[in-house]
């Protein structure tokens, strides 16, 4: 599993930094031995066949076996990376479909770490050393290449990467062990706007335009992790964090319409403040029920909503989190097969490193 980085705040101690762009994709372990390729995202799915552009990657590092560490984006035709297009190429079945997706919208993968390398574990290497061996291996081509990082300047590093919209920087410390599955302050994500994962819970019913599919997305975050949850005892709680209808494509409300429809749930998966729900009683909320489920209000209107069950995650982006826990201005960039529903969290921005 890959190590992770925490929601922070730009370091004060620049020269002990190195500064890399962060990637707006997918994450991915690329692993090649014995001359095959295997590609898994972050919660331990196969993505290989979905990426047959990624294939000469085994041609390209010889005899090597080796674990590298990468994102896998779709650039636009400004050449940024576009979270949006990158949907095109989730989770798609057939042969023929992933061909002409590939055709139409090809991934490039951006690498940043190698953590294992012809048998040796190289974690515990500091992260300057590993980025030597990393472009000891000369993986450059159209479909892949080393992502590019600095040491210290970080405030010219974000003001570039701002003033390109991209979305943000990822700190790393020089010294930094490679810590798989875990999230430390070693290494920090520094976002230009807030964007972060939220489970989806519910919906309403569209109407005008939206009417037979969905108005808004009802979406969540748990309280703590699952690993927390285990020391605590205690189960984990889905906390609603609002709705989201901005950002939502015609063709994204019929696919959504289509995957939550088997997840119908007759009560309220979250915690507390879902629309429609009475006091809360434990992980689920009562519902007042009437003939048509639950309800919404809003500008004059009720609005039927239905509750499924939480356990496809979207990516929202948003301006700041308001007092009662729920965003401000939210818009929908996607859905993220590639995250555990239980793993999404609030993130909270950290205290400047160093001061």
């Amino acid at each position: 599993m890959p190590m992770l980085a925490k929601l922070g705040a730009l370091p004060a101690r620049e020269g002990a930094h190195a500064y890399e762009l962060k990637w707006d994709g997918i994450r991915a372990m690329v692993y090649v031995h014995d001359g095959q390729l295997r590609i898994e995202s972050r919660n331990q799915n196969e993505l290989t066949r979905q990426y047959p552009e990624f294939a000469g990657l085994v041609e390209a590092l010889g005899d090597r076996d080796v674990v590298l560490d990468a994102e896998i984006v779709a650039l636009n035709d400004a050449g940024v990376p576009s979270f949006q297009r990158l949907q095109s190429r989730l989770g798609l079945k057939s042969d023929l479909t992933i061909k002409l997706r590939a055709a139409a919208a090809p991934a490039t993968m951006a690498i940043f770490d190698v953590v294992h390398l012809d048998g040796r574990d190289l974690t515990s290497l500091q992260y300057a050393d590993r980025r030597e061996i990393l472009a000891s291996l000369g993986l450059e081509s159209p479909s892949w290449r080393v992502s590019a990082y600095q040491v210290g300047d970080g405030e010219a590093f974000l003001a570039a990467v701002v003033e390109r919209g991209l979305e943000g920087v990822v700190v790393k410390q020089l010294d930094s062990a490679y810590l798989p599955g875990k999230r430390t302050h070693a290494w920090i994500k520094v976002k230009q706007q807030q964007r972060q994962e939220f489970v989806i819970g519910g919906f309403t019913e569209g109407l005008g335009s939206r009417a037979g599919t969905i108005g808004a997305l009802l979406i969540g975050h748990h309280d703590v992790r699952p690993d927390e949850a285990l020391r605590r005892g205690e189960p984990q709680l889905l906390q609603y964090a609002g709705s989201v209808g901005s950002g939502l494509s015609q063709a994204t409300l019929r696919q959504l319409k289509e995957l939550l429809a088997p997840l119908a749930l007759g009560e309220s998966p979250f915690d507390v403040n879902s629309p429609g729900a009475t006091k809360p009683q434990g992980k689920w909320q009562a519902i007042r029920a009437s003939a048509d489920g639950a309800t919404s209000k809003g500008a004059g209107r009720t609005t039927p909503v239905h509750y499924v069950e939480p356990r496809l995650v979207c990516e929202v982006e948003f301006t700041e989190f308001t007092r009662d826990g729920t965003l401000r201005h939210p818009a929908f960039q996607g859905l993220r097969t590639d995250k555990d529903p239980l793993d999404v969290v609030r993130e909270d921005i950290a205290q400047r490193a160093g001061d």
